[in-house]
């Protein structure tokens, strides 16, 4: 690994290389999670009928601007978020390891692998970058869930990002930035207690059970592994923050009455409202992310040595 400073620039930039690719993927999920807001199925208009559908629809009717409104804020969102959580994922796990597992064993307590201690440390990462991160989504999240021709939920009418924050900070102060902010590191929180210990594990049966050298088929098929159970695990906390994110005032007191109004006005799975949108964009997005982080990850390395040639001496050694 390189450092915690190079390991969160590296997650940072592997991050909004994935995002460019997958981020229309992500409008679809939004608008497909607005649509039909606490109505009845019965009731609830169909604007947007799954993820190619949107897409077309949007292309249609906004071109691709529509398609990546609010590109801007998931950049600097990613770097905050996938930066803290690539970045932060293993000292805090060398932490945990070093304070729990005895150094007495045949490997160092740092290399030793826990599938717990790799959880809570996933987990711990993902949230402290949801909560750095979360001016920055909730800003994202209205730009793209706005819609001149086939509008869904609330409308925010931002120029661009600066004009979405700068209204939100005039108006409803600090804590309207920050609006959202526990479903979102919930969201995370559960996204990311899986998604490295699963890509790491993965990693560890195709290397043992399936004979795969450390390269591209195996980071590929690792974080695709990692993205299915991320989004199975992610997809409805993600759906009570883009609508606690989006709603203006007061509409949901807080997420738990968010979720349950949902669920009773719509049923059980209006909390998977937009899934196959939400795994579209998550598949690609961690399988892109991991891939690239591990080579960004090793360009950093080489970087660092060069730099501070005593970290060389230290690997090395």
């Amino acid at each position: 690994m390189s450092t915690t400073v190079g390991s969160f620039i590296a997650g940072g930039i592997a991050a909004c290389g994935a995002v460019s690719v997958t981020h229309s993927f992500e409008t679809v999920k939004i608008r497909l999670q607005l649509q039909g807001e606490l109505q009845t199925k019965r009731d609830a208009p169909r604007l947007y009928r799954g993820v190619l559908h949107g897409v077309s629809v949007i292309y249609s009717n906004e071109g691709f601007k529509g398609l990546l409104r609010g590109l801007s804020c998931a950049y600097i969102y990613q770097m905050t978020l996938n930066g803290c959580r690539l970045g932060f994922y293993d000292p805090i796990r060398t932490t945990l390891n070093n304070l729990v597992l005895s150094s007495s064993a045949t490997a160092t307590s740092a290399q030793r692998q826990s599938l717990p201690i790799n959880i809570v440390a996933g987990a711990s990462s993902g949230i402290l970058g949801a909560f750095l991160g979360s001016p920055f989504f909730l800003v994202k999240t209205r730009l793209q869930s706005y819609s001149p021709f086939l509008p869904v939920g609330t409308q925010h009418q931002y120029r661009n990002a600066a004009d979405g924050l700068s209204q939100i900070w005039r108006s409803e102060g600090i804590r309207g930035l920050w609006r959202g902010v526990g479903p979102a590191m919930v969201r995370t929180g559960f996204g990311s207690s899986v998604q490295l210990p699963t890509y790491f594990f993965a990693k560890r049966m195709l290397t043992t059970h399936a004979g795969l050298s450390d390269g591209a088929p195996l980071h590929l098929l690792s974080s695709a592994a990692s993205g299915v159970v991320v989004c199975v695990v992610m997809h409805p906390p993600d759906t009570v923050m883009s609508r606690m994110y989006n709603q203006t005032g007061n509409l949901y007191a807080s997420a738990w009455d968010c979720l349950y109004r949902t669920v009773k006005a719509e049923g059980p799975l209006a909390v998977y409202k937009g899934f196959f949108a939400h795994l579209a964009r998550i598949l690609p997005h961690t399988v892109l992310t991991l891939s690239l982080a591990e080579q960004t990850n090793k360009l950093m390395r080489r970087v660092e040595e060069r730099v501070v040639p005593s970290l060389r001496k230290e690997r090395l050694e």
